[in-house]
This record gives C-alpha cells, sequence and structure tokens, in this order.
C-alpha cells in the first residue's frame, strides 16, 4: 500500500471518528429525553416567542403585519406542544417511544456517515486541491439565487428604496448595466432624490454607455451638485465629460478643484491626479483668467488649435488611443462641424480595426453624436 493511499485511508477514518461523536453529542437527547420534558420546554420556548414578538412591535423593529403572522405561527405551534404535553403517556406506549428514539439515533449514526462518504466519493475528488470560495461555480449558483429572492421580493414590493439600492450596485458587478440603471431610477422614484441617488444614477447610466458620460447622465450629474455641491462623485464625472467633449480646460479646473477640497486620506484623490495627468500640463489660475478675459471668437480660436492639436497627434503619432479618438469626434460635434466628426469617426475606425471591443464603442459614441452610419 503507498503512503498516500495510506494518508487517505487515515484521513477517513479520522473524518469518521469525529462523524461519530458529533451526532453522537446530537443524538444522545433523543435517546435519553423524554417527550413530557420535551414538550414542557417547548412551551416555555414558544410562550417567549411570543413575547419577543410583541416587544419588537412594539420597538417598531417589525410591522403589525409581519407581528401578526409571526404570532399566527407561534401560537399554532404552542398549542400544538400543548397537546403533546397532555397525550404523551397515552399516545404511544413508553418502551416503544423509548425504541423509535433509539431507532432514529442508530440510523443517522449509521446512515448519515455512508451516505455523506457515497455523496464523496461519487462527486468528490481527493487528490485535488482545495479551490478557493470564489472559485466554486456553486458561489456563483448562490448569488444568482440570492439576486432572483431579492428580485422577487422587489416584484412584490416595487416601492422598497432600500432593496433597490442593495441590488443595483449587485447587478453593476454582474454587468447588468440595464437593470443597474432600471434600479437607480426605481430608488429615485421610490426613495425620493437624493444628491446620492442622482449620481448614482448616472454611474450606471455611464456604465451602460461604455464609460460614455452621454446627456442623461450628465444632467443626473448636475442635479446631483444642484442638490450637494461638494459631491465627488458627480463633480469627478462632469470633469470626465468635459474631457470626453474635448473641454480639457474645463476637466483640468474641475478636477484641480475637487482636489483642492479634498481630504488628505482621501482614497480617490490618486485616481483623479492620474486623470489629470493624462490631460497634460493643466492650465494655472493666471492662464484660465486670461483666457477667460479674451474675446469670444479668440476664446474659440484657441479651443479650435487644441482641438487640431488632438487630431494632428491622432492621426500622426498615436492612432491607438481610443479616448483621444472619442473625444476629437465629440469636440467637433461641439464646434459645429459635423462633417470633421464624421470624418474623425471614419478615421478612428480604420486606425483601431483590429480591436473590436474600440471599434464598438466608437460606433456607439457616433450613434449617441447623431453621425452614425
Amino acid at each position: 500500500m503507498s503512503k498516500r493511499c495510506f494518508a487517505i485511508m487515515i484521513l477517513l477514518l479520522l473524518c469518521v471518528l469525529m462523524t461519530v461523536a458529533a451526532i453522537s453529542a446530537v443524538m444522545w437527547p433523543l435517546v435519553r429525553g423524554s417527550g413530557r420534558k420535551a414538550a414542557g420546554s417547548d412551551l416555555v420556548v414558544y410562550r417567549d416567542q411570543l413575547e419577543e414578538i410583541e416587544r419588537d412591535r412594539a420597538a417598531g423593529l417589525i410591522g403589525d403585519q409581519e407581528a401578526g403572522a409571526a404570532r399566527v405561527e407561534v401560537s399554532r405551534r404552542l398549542i400544538g406542544a400543548a397537546d403533546a404535553q397532555a397525550q404523551v403517556a397515552a399516545a404511544v406506549p413508553k418502551m416503544a417511544a423509548i425504541w423509535h428514539r433509539r431507532a432514529v439515533a442508530i440510523i443517522a449514526l449509521v446512515l448519515l456517515p455512508l451516505g455523506a462518504g457515497g455523496l464523496y466519493l461519487a462527486v468528490g475528488s481527493p487528490s485535488l486541491p482545495g479551490q478557493p470560495l470564489w472559485a466554486r461555480g456553486a458561489d456563483s449558483q448562490s448569488i444568482e439565487r440570492l439576486v432572483a429572492q431579492v428580485e422577487e421580493h422587489l416584484a412584490g414590493n416595487p416601492d422598497d428604496a432600500r432593496g433597490w439600492e442593495v441590488i443595483a450596485p449587485v447587478y453593476l458587478r454582474l454587468g447588468r448595466f440595464e437593470d443597474a440603471v432600471k434600479a437607480r431610477r426605481n430608488a429615485l422614484r421610490a426613495g425620493g432624490e437624493t444628491a446620492e441617488r442622482q449620481a448614482d444614477l448616472g454611474e450606471a447610466l455611464v456604465a451602460n454607455a461604455n464609460g460614455i458620460v452621454t446627456a442623461d447622465a450628465k444632467a443626473a450629474f448636475e442635479r446631483a451638485t444642484a442638490l450637494d455641491a461638494q459631491d465627488v462623485k458627480s463633480r469627478y464625472f462632469l470633469g470626465l465629460a468635459a474631457q470626453q467633449d474635448g473641454r480639457e480646460t474645463d476637466a483640468a479646473k474641475i478636477w484641480q478643484s475637487l482636489l483642492a477640497s479634498a481630504p488628505p486620506d482621501a482614497p480617490w484623490a490618486d485616481f483623479v491626479r492620474s486623470e489629470l495627468a493624462k490631460l497634460g500640463p493643466g492650465p494655472t489660475a493666471e492662464q484660465v483668467t486670461a483666457a477667460n478675459a479674451l474675446p469670444e471668437n479668440d476664446q474659440m480660436a484657441m479651443v479650435r488649435g487644441r482641438v487640431e492639436q488632438l487630431s494632428d497627434r491622432l492621426h500622426h503619432q498615436d492612432g491607438s488611443d481610443l479616448k483621444g479618438w472619442l473625444q476629437l469626434m465629440s469636440s467637433y460635434m461641439v464646434l459645429g462641424d459635423r462633417e470633421k466628426a464624421r470624418a474623425a469617426t471614419g478615421d478612428a475606425r480604420r486606425a483601431l480595426g483590429s480591436d473590436p471591443e474600440k471599434l464598438r464603442q466608437i460606433d456607439l459614441m457616433a450613434k449617441q453624436l447623431g453621425i452614425g452610419g
């Protein structure tokens, strides 16, 4: 016999011994306990449960409807326990009752280990290493079951704002973006408008648009900042919207302001700094003031110059920059140059033709800008 087989046998023997010990501890009351004593203890437990239900209802922890249903169920059990206490001696001869309890103990002691062992040998693999919890298929199935349970609850309770808020981020993590948008809208409807709920709706809309801040998303973020001017999520996405529109100066101003008001230990600050750095050297306060003081025509000329610089970089230096192409397309539309936006879309498709995912995002942006086709 190999050492490996011997080790497996020892392991199985230990499992059997532990199972016997555990089941013996559980089954011992069945062997020695009397039905009269069990029924009497049940009466005490059920009376305590009725009192606890009343305390919870008075404290507002449960509603009247839930309390009523719980009282009915506990009362039913209380009546059953009382009947059992009154009739236990006459219902079954004492020796038969003892034999039944012992039979149950013996069956459980013998069949449970054999059944568990047989099931493991049939579907288990002792030679394989254990899997981490996140890698087990059963976990994803459990998540799906939990989501289904929440969905069933919300189908019957569509005004449960908290339920919608709980399931919305789960939808996001599962990639169910349309469902996340619906959940955020329902949370707003059922729970009322707050800056956080508007910002969460905008975030879901951005996720559903593959990272593009759409008009609906931007409106949600603007509403959130109207309710709370310091809302971090909305301020970040409004900066992103400005960047995607080709307004890098505005994006830099928004993100610089966001960082200026950030707490020293803000966990999101480094991410915003990295996004700000991608814009290149941001304008100083003096430069922004000077630009704002220019005549409108000069300001437009400055903006057009920045857009043409971006176009030149994409066409001659880095044609693989998806974000740059998206920005160029939207910038031309902001400037009213629909034909240039359409031409940029065609150039982007040619430059990114080997990447289906990037092409999909270009097509989505073109559709949103009304230049698809």
